[in-house]
């Protein structure tokens, strides 16, 4: 197994000190980078070992926090927190770009080459920092289909992947097709994969909190969005170039 280094980083964004999960994979050349975004309770443990995951594979990557260190296990603080965040595409950016500028001052980051994957929340803050412009190999989002202010799709400069389940009614039929029609507009090269019979946050296994209604394990299409995940990585910034 590779030697992967991992160390917690600190740095402000939102009016919080955000504390994230860096990972480096073994060696000291540069590597490419990848940005992992939290569903919305925030960054907890499952979150860094997909970092540790993608280090194992040769990539730098990064688990950033969105809550200030904060994991929340009661949903309507976490909505009170999320609804005017999500609501605010300037705030998804600047958490976004705070942790995007951690990534590129680590020393073994090759700055030129970066993707941004997502989940909920942080699906949302990747997919806004493609309608930013921010010069990205890939963003794959899964549980985000969060659509941007019209017209600025068209500054997204990579593929874009998006998985959701057919029965995520936070991510419903509607807005699966209100994305379609926005990345169709934008002339961008994207991928929306529907993983049968599940539900929102499908790939993320039961934690101890109060669960919202329509949210549900899948443990197969979990496997299954990962490895699309992983794919995505390797089809547009592989490890060696």
């Amino acid at each position: 197994m590779t030697t992967v280094t991992t160390r917690t980083v600190e740095y402000p964004a939102d009016g919080l000190t955000m504390i994230g999960h860096l990972a480096l994979p073994a060696g000291v050349d540069r590597r490419p980078a990848v940005l992992i975004g939290p569903e919305g309770p925030g960054l907890n443990d499952f979150q860094r070992r997909r970092a540790d995951a993608l280090a194992e594979l040769g990539y730098v990557a990064l688990a950033f926090d969105i809550h200030g260190g904060r994991w929340f296990t009661d949903p309507q603080e976490m909505l009170a927190r999320l609804t005017p965040l999500l609501a605010d595409p300037d705030r998804l950016r600047g958490i976004g770009h705070a942790a995007l500028d951690v990534l590129r001052a680590e020393p073994r980051t090759a700055a030129d080459r970066i993707a941004a994957i997502g989940y909920g929340t942080g699906g949302a803050i990747v997919l806004e920092l493609g309608r930013d412009g921010v010069n990205l190999r890939a963003i794959g989002t899964i549980n985000a289909l969060t659509t941007g202010r019209p017209g600025e799709a068209a500054r997204i400069r990579c593929p874009v992947w998006a998985g959701v389940g057919s029965e995520d009614p936070i991510m419903s039929a509607e807005q699966r097709a209100a994305f379609a029609a926005e990345m169709q507009a934008a002339g961008a090269d994207w991928r929306l994969v529907v993983y049968g019979g599940t539900l929102h946050g499908f790939h993320h296994p039961p934690v101890d909190q109060t669960v919202l209604p329509g949210i549900g394990y899948h443990p197969q299409h979990a496997q299954r969005a990962w490895r699309d995940v992983v794919n995505l990585l390797a089809e547009c910034m592989p490890v060696t170039e």
